[in-house]
């Protein structure tokens, strides 16, 4: 029994790179049209820094987003927290087929995260970054890509798992 387990995170250079810059002209603009008057009202002075706001929860939940990919004797596991609560399993007997394959985000998906397809044919996807995923295919029609780093590794633990494949359909 093989247990694959993966963590991965939105930790590119270039998201935290633009999520910085944003931050100082956003901060420079509220703190050039800051009042310090004293008869402002607390809502307006909120509005003066929702920008700011803004940019710093956005940077929050970029710290806090990870992927979790599991794959065991039962099925395969994800979970895209803080989307989902919950893990969400997919038990063997659920899966027509699964393959690890090199995908396109922006012209397949239109980027990385917890998406849907523009074509209905593709399914859904949840990824962090890259372009190799874990390709599911389910018995009633529905198709999941789970991005991985680790192909070498989770190809590996696929094929611990062959005889879990019921291929009827």
């Amino acid at each position: 029994m093989k247990i694959f387990i993966e963590e991965q995170k939105f930790n590119q250079p270039l998201i935290f790179t633009g999520l910085a810059i944003a931050f100082i002209l956003v901060s420079g603009a509220t703190y050039s049209e800051w009042n310090p008057a004293e008869n402002e009202t607390l809502s307006s002075k909120l509005a003066t820094l929702s920008g700011v706001i803004i940019i710093l929860l956005v940077a929050l939940l970029f710290l806090f987003l990870k992927l979790k990919t599991r794959i065991d004797e039962f099925g395969i596991h994800y979970h895209f927290f803080p989307f989902q609560l919950k893990h969400k399993t997919i038990s063997w007997d659920l899966i027509a087929n699964c393959y690890v394959r090199k995908y396109e985000a922006f012209t397949e998906y239109g980027g990385w995260g917890m998406k849907f397809s523009f074509f209905k044919k593709r399914g859904k996807c949840v990824t962090t970054k890259g372009n190799i995923g874990l390709q599911l295919e389910l018995k009633n029609g529905k198709k999941l890509l789970i991005g991985t780093q680790r192909k070498n590794e989770i190809q590996s633990a696929l094929e611990t798992y062959p005889h879990k494949l019921n291929h009827e359909n």
